[in-house]
């Protein structure tokens, strides 16, 4: 099968980008894999397809799939890139596009600076809609790691994420303890996972350990929980400027039930050809 696509990123949170609305594609768990390796294949974080929408009135289907070849619900760095491609691409004229995800829908935007703003959606808390195993919401919760328990919000941004509180971002230990965190037994869908050092009230410094893909140069629904979480414990006002190792992103947030907004860069890197 020969397979067209496009290498994207956003802030380094790198992409295969796949039109699968004008040609057939049909990818197994093994192909995803080889896609994403940096050897072997073409190399990314995740792979995006892009498809019909199943229904409703959305413009356009959004797949994601990690390097692990496993499916999630949400990326919002890809969100970002989905709207950039297929309006390069010519599969719409509109600026603000409606998308259907596995965990509702999101709506990107392309703005004239040539930024992209995505409406994310609200943030869930109750822990069954997370998923995440507690008796009831709270504000943080004890997560006993090996021979420590540590502090942590728990939220779910369409996916799951575990925020910590961290006194120095460049020294924390998220090589370690992101992956116990992401397999911890208290997340049974697994669990991104954000370290997250507080710079002033408007702006926070992040790394993300992330679900099927290991420490990325960014995560956008890692920097939307983990705005939330800091606005929600009061540490944090409702714009958050989030900086990564890839780049920014600037977070709003109004308050409990109300839709996160996240903006950013989504970048094209090249176009490409491989045969699987």
């Amino acid at each position: 099968m020969k397979l067209k696509f496009t290498k994207m990123h956003g802030l380094g949170n790198d992409f295969v980008v796949i039109d699968a609305i004008t040609q057939q594609v049909a990818l197994s768990a093994e192909q995803f894999r080889f896609l994403a390796d940096r050897h072997f294949g073409v190399g990314c974080d995740q792979i995006l397809l892009v498809e019909k929408p199943s229904g409703g009135s959305a413009d356009f289907r959004y797949r994601i799939f990690n390097a692990d070849g496993g499916e999630v619900e949400q990326c919002g760095n890809g969100a970002r890139c989905f709207v950039r491609f297929v309006h390069d691409k010519g599969l719409t004229q509109k600026t603000e596009i409606s998308v259907e995800t596995a965990s509702g829908t999101i709506y990107p935007r392309l703005e004239s600076d040539g930024q992209v703003t995505v409406n994310m959606g609200a943030p869930r808390f109750e822990p069954e809609q997370i998923p995440f195993a507690a008796p009831q919401r709270a504000l943080t919760y004890p997560l006993p790691v090996e021979d420590r328990t540590l502090d942590i919000s728990a939220l779910s941004m369409g996916n799951p994420h575990a925020v910590l509180v961290v006194h120095d971002v460049d020294s924390a230990p998220v090589g370690e303890q992101g992956p116990l965190i992401e397999n911890h037994l208290a997340f049974p869908a697994r669990v991104n996972v954000g370290f997250m050092q507080i710079v002033d009230r408007g702006h926070i410094r992040l790394r993300v350990f992330e679900r099927g893909s290991g420490e990325t140069l960014a995560c956008g629904t890692g920097a939307c929980a983990a705005a939330v979480a800091g606005i929600t414990r009061d540490l944090l006002d409702s714009e958050v400027t989030v900086s990564t190792r890839g780049g920014e992103l600037v977070i709003r947030w109004p308050g409990e039930g109300q839709a996160v907004w996240m903006t950013g860069p989504a970048e094209t890197v090249f176009e490409g050809e491989i045969h699987l």
